[in-house]
């Protein structure tokens, strides 16, 4: 018997990452966006008949999304960035009642790259001082990006220290993102360059896919790789 699509509500539909997840899943025979929302719409009655969220849309919907998600028990995949420590309490709180996937960036690339900036914090020692220089788009709001603070805290937690990131907003750069370990003699680069939003759109319709049906958790989409 051929399974049934996952019925997906898209917050967020009219914006740019939006606009691609919409494109994108008219391709995917298992996603069915069943529901659109933007700002000032009710998410309420779309929450309903779902069976899972994709958020990109702007932090302070947080908030409104949790609360509708959790007596629903729906699951969240949630690609806004900027949250406040508040907002970021209230997603962890609400992962207790429905499984969530949260993620800075949903590139298999840039996951990668969580994972190489790991190893190579461990493996080139103290000689090393670790920064982080991340460009986009002059529209992107938030800066720091998400996905350059996931790097700063992974960096953090090699080094016991804070990490100076640099912040490069011009013309219209989908995102990059450079680990740079400064030692004696020699320095090494570990660079990723988003080409198009594509990438990003195709992990959060894997993880839509992933999380359904999970246990009640806050996942990363390093957890949806197997990474």
């Amino acid at each position: 018997m051929k399974p049934c699509p996952v019925r997906v509500l898209l917050i967020g539909a009219s914006g740019r990452m939006g606009k691609t997840v919409l494109d994108l899943a008219q391709s995917d025979r298992e996603i069915e966006i069943a529901a659109r929302c933007d700002l000032g719409d009710s998410i309420q009655p779309a929450m309903k008949n779902c069976d899972v969220a994709i958020d990109f849309s702007q932090a302070d919907s947080i908030d409104e999304i949790c609360r509708t998600a959790s007596p629903h028990g729906k699951s969240l995949v949630i690609g806004t960035t900027g949250h406040s420590q508040q907002q970021r309490k209230t997603i962890e709180e609400t992962a207790h009642s429905v499984p969530i996937v949260l993620a800075s960036n949903f590139s298999v690339g840039v996951n990668v790259l969580f994972w190489l900036t790991q190893k190579a914090a461990e493996l080139l020692g103290s000689d090393f001082n670790p920064e982080i220089v991340e460009k986009h788009h002059t529209m992107k709001k938030d800066a720091p990006s998400g996905t350059a603070k996931t790097l700063a805290e992974i960096l953090k937690v090699a080094r016991n220290s804070e990490i100076p990131i640099q912040s490069i907003r011009e013309g219209d750069v989908v995102g990059e993102h450079t680990v740079i370990f400064s030692g004696p003699g020699e320095r090494l680069e570990l660079t990723h360059r988003a080409a198009n939003r594509g990438i990003f759109a195709r992990g959060a319709l894997r993880a839509a896919k992933w999380i359904v049906d999970k246990p009640p958790r806050l996942y990363s989409m390093q957890d949806v790789l197997g990474l």
